[in-house]
């Protein structure tokens, strides 16, 4: 019997975006399988021709995709899709460039706020670090002006009821500020990552944020050398890390020297260091 996956998972698979995206994709009718315009919940073989917007999509099997993951400094201003209608800058105008694949941005920060911003060339590791089952904390410096009470504190900790759903911080941390409140810094842990998140839970207190900056996703830490408008390879422990966490098994990763680094390693040398600039690139 031929084993079949989703029609999403596999366009994923192929770094075409996250599922989510994809089965937009599908639902506006520009994927079709074997010439026939494709639905959500169709499955698809090995065997199958599918194209998107009349592109032929070679799919490959789960066990060769190799697997890239950068950490990118996000500036205020910039917005997180491809193309702004407003001719704004976006997230991806400084990412590295790549043949043949595509970066999928895990989760999003708005207009006003900087800080880490994951992207990945794999699809389905994006939709699984996204997931809200794998529980990764997200972890934010903000600066909040007006009072914050042990009662707005704790109100913010217990859970807050906003307009899609109950909404909670995991812990609130003072990080120093005027004495008075006014202009105070804070660290603020969730999991989950709803849209304004951060912001609306200290709005519902009347509260207001004058700075939000995402310091850590998971047990990735925004790194002090990394400046705004930045961005950084992974390397092969914690791309390994993360795959471990969602459970995906069997694939490949590029850490920062690709594919020549693998076959270096598997020959028992070192990589080259010709030409290598450090991981931190603009």
């Amino acid at each position: 019997m031929i084993e079949t996956e989703k029609l999403q998972k596999v366009l994923a698979r192929a770094g075409l975006g996250s599922r989510r995206e994809l089965e937009t994709w599908i639902e506006a009718g520009r994927v079709s399988v074997n010439g026939n315009v494709a639905t959500l919940g169709d499955r698809v073989g090995p065997e199958d021709t599918l194209r998107v917007d009349g592109r032929i999509i070679k799919v490959k099997a789960e066990e060769d995709i190799v697997q890239r993951v950068i950490m990118y400094h996000k500036p205020a201003g910039e917005v997180c899709s491809r193309n702004d209608p407003e001719g704004r800058a976006t997230v991806f105008d400084n990412l590295p460039r790549l043949n043949g694949l595509r970066w999928v941005q895990v989760g999003r920060l708005d207009l006003n706020t900087t800080g880490l911003l994951l992207f990945t060339t794999d699809g389905e590791l994006a939709h699984r670090l996204m997931h809200p089952s794998n529980g990764f904390v997200r972890e934010y410096a903000v600066r909040v002006r007006g009072d914050l009470t042990a009662e707005k504190r704790q109100a913010m900790l217990d859970g807050v009821l906003l307009e899609d759903g109950v909404s909670k911080f995991e812990s609130i941390d003072d990080a120093g500020g005027a004495e008075e409140g006014a202009n105070h810094w804070y660290k603020v842990t969730l999991v989950g990552g709803k849209y304004r998140e951060v912001r609306r839970l200290f709005q519902s207190q009347d509260l207001e944020v004058a700075r939000l900056m995402r310091v850590r996703f998971g047990d990735l830490r925004l790194p002090p050398q990394l400046r705004q408008g930045r961005w950084m390879d992974l390397d092969e422990t914690q791309i390994k890390s993360l795959i471990e966490r969602v459970e995906l098994k069997g694939k490949k990763y590029t850490g920062l020297y690709g594919r020549a680094r693998l076959r270096h390693q598997r020959n028992g040398s070192k990589p080259p260091r010709k030409g290598r600039r450090g991981p931190y690139r603009r």
